[in-house]
């Protein structure tokens, strides 16, 4: 009887220590989550070089083959690769998010996963627009800037072509920018995820698109409105607008996470975890309302990105003249962009090597959730490895008085892509 009374003891003194531990920890998550938020934001760390500016964008080259190992979401480590494939990696974030997209957080950063497979991995930093940057069309991102971002990492790295991975809009921006020419000899691949291409589908962007439709329609029939006659200047909107159009996407689930919060508070890995995302989705970018002008009529109102092409400044570009391999992920919970919503590109591309995949997660949670470094990152590392040895041309033989050749790098006159 003494012998089951001490053990309850012992079960109980454990119990009550274990409790106490987690009331301390508890009240220092706490403190630092009201006083000293930014300790616990752990986005961003990865190191990187800044290969080219371009007001008000920058492209980042990221190199880790001296670290090792990285750590991974679920507790484990992936030894870096220290020989890279030939093709370089540029990843290509959406407008309207911050540049630590791909780099969330130490554990679940795919600039890092991608690094450690053994990729030249290179960034897009679409940088923060200002007012002054508001006449930004869609042309200047998908046509200009794209096309300097991939001159920029070809020259960096030495290679001839380039593979191009994008997460929503990041994904549109690369098929725009590869359907501008025919057979893009730089594009050696496209990975798409949770992108929309018809925005009259399904989701709460093709409900949209289908409520904005008949509004459109009777504007452009009984008045002489234009919406892209209007001054961008004039319809520059913060951030915290982009903010708040995102979350209310989810408003129930925008304030439960409070009380997840609450209940992990002792938890310091869900703390930083939590305050990270939260930091990242409370501080989103404003789109440039030239931008905003080019979207809401030709792909909320016009719809063209389901007939395949789409109107940039003064080109346009068609998805029928994309023939790369192309790997196109959708969301199994996205409420923004359904699935279905997002396979289309595959019928429209003259593509004759290509994939799809519906991943776990919703909008969000399918590129930056835990389930993605399985489900999205490595089966994009596995299908670009086989697809990234570059084919050389065999060298001319010599002759007896070789020519004289001036060498040429390619490249462009910052001044000529400088905003003034």
């Amino acid at each position: 009887m003494n012998k089951l009374v001490q053990t309850g003891l012992k079960l109980a003194m454990d119990r009550g220590l274990a409790l106490n531990e987690r009331g301390a920890a508890m009240a220092a998550n706490g403190f630092d989550w009201v006083f000293r938020r930014s300790d616990l934001v752990k986005s961003g760390q990865t190191w990187f070089e800044v290969i080219r500016e371009c007001d008000p964008m920058r492209v980042r080259h990221y190199d880790l083959r001296s670290d090792g190992f990285i750590d991974l979401a679920d507790g484990s480590t992936l030894d870096v690769a220290q020989k890279q494939h030939d093709i370089p990696l540029l990843l290509v974030p959406p407008l309207g998010v911050t540049s630590d997209t791909y780099d969330l957080m130490p554990n679940r950063s795919l600039v890092r996963y991608m690094a450690a497979r053994g990729y030249k991995v290179y960034m897009i930093d679409w940088g923060k627009p200002t007012k002054r940057h508001a006449r930004l069309r869609l042309s200047d991102y998908a046509d200009r800037m794209m096309s300097i971002a991939m001159d920029s990492v070809l020259e960096h790295s030495g290679a001839r072509k380039v593979s191009l991975m994008g997460w929503c809009m990041g994904g549109l921006l690369c098929l725009m920018q590869t359907g501008l020419k025919k057979s893009d000899p730089r594009v050696a691949n496209i990975i798409t995820i949770a992108s929309p291409i018809d925005i009259r589908g399904g989701g709460v962007i093709g409900g949209l698109g289908r409520a904005l439709n008949p509004v459109a329609k009777a504007v452009r029939t009984f008045s002489d409105f234009r919406l892209q006659n209007v001054d961008p200047d004039k319809m520059h909107m913060p951030g915290w607008v982009t903010t708040l159009a995102f979350k209310l996407t989810d408003p129930v689930g925008s304030v439960t996470t409070y009380w997840d919060l609450l209940m992990r508070l002792w938890d310091r890995e869900f703390v930083e975890s939590y305050t990270t995302t939260s930091d990242y989705l409370n501080n989103m970018l404003p789109y440039p309302a030239g931008v905003v002008q080019d979207m809401l009529v030709t792909m909320a109102v016009d719809n063209s990105l389901a007939r395949g092409e789409i109107p940039l400044g003064g080109k346009v570009t068609r998805f029928s003249n994309i023939t790369a391999p192309i790997y196109v992920f959708a969301g199994a919970s996205d409420v923004l962009v359904a699935a279905s919503t997002t396979r289309q590109s595959l019928d429209m591309v003259k593509s004759k090597d290509t994939a799809y995949e519906v991943a776990p997660g919703g909008h969000m949670g399918v590129i930056l959730g835990g389930k993605a470094q399985d489900a999205v990152w490595g089966k994009s590392a596995d299908w670009l490895r086989q697809r990234s040895v570059e084919k050389r041309p065999r060298a001319k033989a010599i002759a007896s008085k070789p020519a004289r050749r001036k060498s040429r790098v390619a490249g462009h006159d910052d001044s000529a892509v400088v905003l003034v």
